[in-house]
């Protein structure tokens, strides 16, 4: 069906297809429909649901990024007017769309693809570059997922994936398209050039204070105080918590008789391998794991350098081969020859911490963590509830942070949340969002609870707000002697490089003007519009050689602040072939390109319902 599907989409009428599709989407949008959908579901395609735990988690990760990319979390409001809400439910649409499609036409994903997946995903892996079971589950908990809901997200990708490679792979390129490209990628300059920067205008002058009280009043703005806003503020967790919940020495031996059989160590082995690339190192260990010389002898004799794998689980080894042969070794020193991509290896074992249940002195730590957290977790409501009690009485925190042991803080807080990193057990992506409930409050009124969880919450009472202000000549007068000085000194130079110009504007030659400025010229490397990675001919600098022009000059401001002066000597056109990575950046844009277009005509046909009073909710903006 995919086949036929792909075939259909090269035709003369799946282009024209495509292109009323182009066209009908100029004005496409989703439609805001109010409809019983029920109170999980935030929308539908076709018969395909977005639950509202889908959504939340997608509006959730696109707040986070614009938190990290300006310091600050998007009010609801805010997030409105930036159409992250539209954004973000359009995308699941689309990816619905998707999904619909292949399950109509009964597209899946088998077990060991998704496992392939997983393994591979980045994310997932340790230092050594493998899958790393732990580090899976606690992304899976960072990001709200169960094990089960994320590889049904992963499956329904997978099958994405499919309609994208079986209607699109192999869509032809257009050939100016790719001269284009290749032109702008692989074209190369020559340049001869000179730098100058603040030594060459030697000295400036001293200011006076009435050059510094100029400069104050004309930048101003770059010399204000921050708004600071002081609060005391509690932030609590289980972990925060556990202290004042430790369980009974009997509560902690009854958890362990109770689930010891659970708490087997996993065994771990340190594995080292060597890669057999030559006869005579094949010889050698094969020859040693007859007579049974240990795995370090061998490697001594041989001159071999094995490759660390470090200390490991079974399971932390994604070569299925290679974690086989090195926990099938009966003991330390043993090791075994095994097939290799390109050769064979051998795999040896140099220590190995055995696994098995462990004693209740090894296991009472973690066990008395683990009571004292669900102790929290159980007890957390009625805390809650106590401290909100006492809020809505207006007793001040510090008086309920003394009566209940809770940590608390006094902290100048900027709007960038930076001093929060003095809150033990906040973690640093925590910080806007209580800044900017900090900035919303009142001084004197109650500040609403701020919510990280079922089990966690930060409470603030704002007692000092000191407003931004105009910062006088004596507060700040080093800092502003420093910056006019760079000012002057700058224009010194923008008016050196003007002369320069206007020189080599007139047909001057370059050689001569650089040895009038006591200058040597340096002669380049053809660059790219990369540059050439120094921080003399970077990117910016390239840019600007390139719009040049042949036989042009002009200047740009390299990676370390000074002036490059260059003339363009030689401009060189790509030759041959367009590169692999090219064509496959061209190739992977037109089949997603054609793949967005198919799956928002989809989208079109099937429907888009929108439940806008759990979306409201879910945004925090209830449906008027």
């Amino acid at each position: 069906m995919l086949e036929l599907m792909r075939r259909f989409a090269t035709t003369l009428a799946g282009k024209i297809l495509g292109g009323l599709l182009l066209i009908g989407l100029a004005g496409f949008g989703i439609s805001n429909v109010i409809l019983d959908l029920g109170s999980d579901t935030v929308a539908t395609v076709g018969d395909v649901s977005i639950s509202t735990n889908d959504f939340r988690r997608a509006y959730d990760a696109r707040l986070s990024q614009i938190t990290q990319q300006t310091g600050q979390q998007p009010t609801a409001e805010q997030a409105q007017a930036m159409g992250i809400t539209g954004s973000v439910l359009q995308q699941l649409a689309a990816n619905a769309a998707g999904v619909v499609l292949a399950q109509r036409y009964g597209l899946g994903a088998s077990d060991a693809k998704l496992r392939e997946s997983i393994v591979n995903d980045p994310n997932f892996q340790g230092v050594l570059g493998t899958f790393d079971r732990a580090i899976f589950d606690q992304t899976l908990q960072q990001n709200g997922f169960t094990e089960a809901q994320f590889k049904d997200q992963q499956t329904k990708a997978l099958q994405r994936e499919q309609i994208a490679i079986g209607l699109f792979d192999g869509a032809p390129l257009p050939e100016t398209a790719v001269s284009l490209i290749n032109s702008y990628r692989a074209a190369t300059r020559t340049v001869e050039y000179f730098t100058l920067d603040q030594t060459t205008v030697g000295d400036i002058p001293a200011p006076t204070d009435a050059d510094l009280q100029a400069y104050l009043t004309a930048h101003q703005a770059d010399f204000r105080t921050k708004e600071t806003r002081t609060v005391d503020i509690v932030y609590v967790n289980p972990d925060l918590l556990a202290p004042q919940y430790q369980p009974t020495e009997d509560e902690i031996k009854a958890e362990y008789d109770k689930t010891k059989d659970t708490l087997g160590k996993v065994e771990k082995r340190h594995v080292e391998q060597v890669a057999l690339n030559s006869p005579e190192l094949q010889k050698a260990f094969e020859d040693a794991q007859k007579t049974g010389t240990p795995f370090a002898d061998v490697v001594a004799a041989a001159k071999a350098t094995p490759t660390d794998l470090g200390i490991v689980a079974k399971a932390d080894l994604s070569d299925q081969t290679l974690a086989d042969a090195a926990f099938g070794l009966a003991k330390v020193g043993d090791f075994t020859v095994i097939p290799g991509v390109i050769g064979k290896r051998a795999v040896g074992v140099t220590e190995i911490q055995g696994g098995g249940a462990p004693s209740y002195d090894e296991a009472k730590a973690d066990i008395a963590k683990r009571l004292a957290v669900a102790k929290v977790k159980a007890q957390y409501a009625d805390l809650q509830d106590q401290i909100e009690s006492l809020r809505a009485g207006l007793k001040p925190l510090k008086e309920i942070a003394d009566r209940y042991k809770l940590p608390i803080e006094t902290v100048a807080v900027t709007a960038d949340g930076a001093p929060l990193s003095a809150v033990p057990g906040l973690a640093e992506s925590d910080r806007p969002k209580i800044a900017t409930a900090i900035f919303a409050a009142t001084a004197g009124k109650l500040a609403p609870t701020i919510n990280f969880g079922s089990t966690s919450n930060a409470w603030v009472d704002l007692t000092k707000v000191d407003p931004a202000r105009d910062q006088t000549l004596a507060e700040v007068h080093d800092a502003v002697a420093t910056a006019w000085t760079a000012d002057r000194t700058d224009k010194a130079l923008q008016d050196e490089i003007k002369s320069i110009m206007a020189e080599l504007d007139a047909g001057k030659s370059f050689q001569d003007v650089a040895t009038e400025k006591n200058q040597f010229a340096t002669v380049s490397t053809p660059i790219t519009r990369q540059g050439d990675q120094s921080k003399v001919l970077t990117g910016q600098v390239a840019a600007s050689i390139f719009a040049s022009g042949p036989n042009g000059h002009g200047w740009a401001i390299d990676g370390d602040g000074a002036y490059v002066i260059y003339h363009v000597t030689d401009a060189t056109p790509p030759s041959g072939a367009p590169p692999a990575n090219i064509v496959s950046f061209l190739t992977n844009s037109l089949r997603g390109s054609l793949n967005s277009q198919f799956i928002y005509g989809l989208q079109a046909d099937y429907g888009v319902r929108v439940n806008q009073q759990v979306l409201g909710t879910v945004i925090g903006q209830p449906a008027q």
